[in-house]
């Protein structure tokens, strides 16, 4: 395991001993990423480089554009795009001393609505995965309606809890729906996207649910790599 900081950010490299290997980049809002690497290892997923990036300014990095109607969602998320590309990322290369594979962006929550935008912004990422990533985000559907991916992703996971759409807020009540219409439209669109819908509400095993989204995409690209 390495930690270091960049741009005051807390930085955790798991399994960095592999070599040559994928790495998946995983923004989470606290934490060093300890609990998802041990419940990748739990399900037999450890061919791969976990970076846990931590420290993040949640409701203004992880977000695509400001919000009238939800102050506190301010839209820096462009702006950490490129400090995670030219800086973070290069600073993590550094720390491994290789280039990788290729790299995977991973989210839970803001997070997941993160990596599905910054396609938009960066060629960065061959494949992301969203964990019960917050589509119900307004005008978000528009947007992907409206724009195309820098380059197209080989593989998307989208997964989602199935008593999300219960909740007491009338925008997050959109989340179910808004996530099956971004999978029917990257599907009809002829994508490689994977949609799981999960037990329980936002905070059940999200951990579980992130591991299982990088188990299903490393195995993927694996396969069609070789």
């Amino acid at each position: 395991m390495i930690e270091f900081k960049v741009a005051n950010k807390s930085i955790t490299i798991y399994n960095e001993k592999i070599g040559n290997a994928p790495v998946v980049i995983y923004n989470t809002f606290s934490g060093n990423g300890n609990e998802l690497w041990n419940e990748c290892k739990n399900i037999g997923c450890t061919d791969f480089i976990l970076v846990n990036i931590s420290n993040i300014n949640w409701n203004d990095e992880m977000t695509p554009w400001a919000e009238s109607v939800m102050s506190e969602y301010t839209g820096g998320a462009k702006k950490y795009i490129d400090e995670l590309v030219n800086n973070i990322i290069v600073q993590v290369e550094k720390k491994l001393n290789f280039v990788p594979l290729y790299y995977v962006i991973a989210g839970y929550s803001l997070a997941g609505l993160f990596s599905i935008y910054s396609l938009y912004e960066t060629d960065k990422f061959v494949a992301a995965i969203s964990g019960s990533g917050s589509f119900w985000y307004p005008n978000f559907i528009e947007f992907v309606k409206k724009n195309e991916f820098l380059k197209t992703p080989k593989i998307i996971y989208i997964s989602l809890g199935g008593k999300e759409k219960n909740s007491k807020n009338e925008l997050l009540q959109k989340v179910q729906d808004n996530t099956q219409e971004i999978f029917e439209y990257y599907k009809e669109k002829g994508l490689d996207v994977y949609y799981e819908l999960n037990n329980g509400g936002h905070f059940k095993d999200t951990n579980f649910r992130v591991a299982k989204g990088i188990k299903y995409v490393i195995k993927k690209l694996k396969v069609s790599n070789n």
